[in-house]
C-alpha cells in the first residue's frame, strides 16, 4: 500500500497559493486516476483505489500545514503503511519556480509541514517531491508562501502539475532511484 500526500492549507482563501502546490498536484493526480476525495478520516480528505494490484491512498490533510504530520501519522498507523511507502508532495522555497526535486530523505529545509511530519513519523527518511516556488526575500516568508502565484509563474507551475501523473505512474512501478534519475534536473 502506498500513501501519497499533497500538503496545503484547508480553506478557500488558500486555494492556488504557493503553500498549496501539494494540494494542486494531488488534485491533478486524482483527476488522472479518475478518483475523487470522497472520504474523510483523521481530519484528512482522501481516496483509496487499486492500481496494478496495489492499494493507493491519495491524501490531503485538512489541518493547517504546520499540523499536517498528525494526519499523516494517523494514516500511517491506521493503514499500517511502511514509511518507505509514503510520498509527500510539497512546496519548496529553495527551489526555483518551474522546477522540482525528488528526494529519499533530508531535512525539512525550514518547511513547517515537513517539520511536523518528521516529528510525528520520528524520521526524516521518507520520499518527497519538492515543487519550487522560489523565494522573494523582499516579502515576509509567511506572506509570500500564502500569496498567489503571479501570471508569469502560473504557466511554469502548470507545467509541473501536468507532469505529476507521469511521475506518480513511474513511482508506482519503478524503484525510486530510477524515478529520481529520470525526473531530477541535472
Amino acid at each position: 500500500m502506498k500513501l501519497i500526500v499533497g500538503l496545503g492549507n484547508p480553506g478557500k482563501e488558500y486555494n492556488k497559493t504557493r503553500h498549496n502546490i501539494g494540494f494542486m498536484c494531488i488534485d491533478k493526480i486524482a483527476e488522472y486516476f479518475k478518483v475523487s476525495f470522497n472520504s474523510n478520516k483523521f481530519i484528512g480528505s482522501y481516496t483509496m483505489f487499486n492500481h496494478n494490484g496495489e492499494k493507493i491512498i491519495l491524501l490531503k490533510p485538512e489541518k493547517y500545514m504546520n499540523l499536517s504530520g498528525e494526519v499523516v501519522r494517523d494514516f500511517v498507523n491506521f493503514f499500517k503503511i511502511d514509511i518507505e511507502d509514503v510520498l509527500i508532495i510539497c512546496d519548496d522555497l529553495d527551489t526555483k519556480v518551474g522546477t522540482y526535486r525528488l528526494r529519499y530523505k533530508g531535512s525539512s529545509g525550514g518547511h513547517n509541514g515537513l517539520k511536523n511530519i518528521e516529528l510525528h513519523l520520528s524520521t526524516k527518511d521518507y520520499k518527497r517531491i519538492k515543487v519550487g516556488i522560489s523565494n522573494d526575500k523582499n516579502i515576509d516568508t509567511k506572506d509570500y508562501v500564502l500569496g498567489k502565484f503571479t501570471k508569469e509563474e502560473i504557466d511554469l507551475i502548470n507545467s509541473i502539475i501536468e507532469k505529476m501523473p507521469d511521475i506518480i505512474e513511474d513511482y508506482l512501478k519503478l524503484p525510486f532511484d530510477n524515478v529520481m534519475n529520470k525526473y531530477n534536473l541535472k
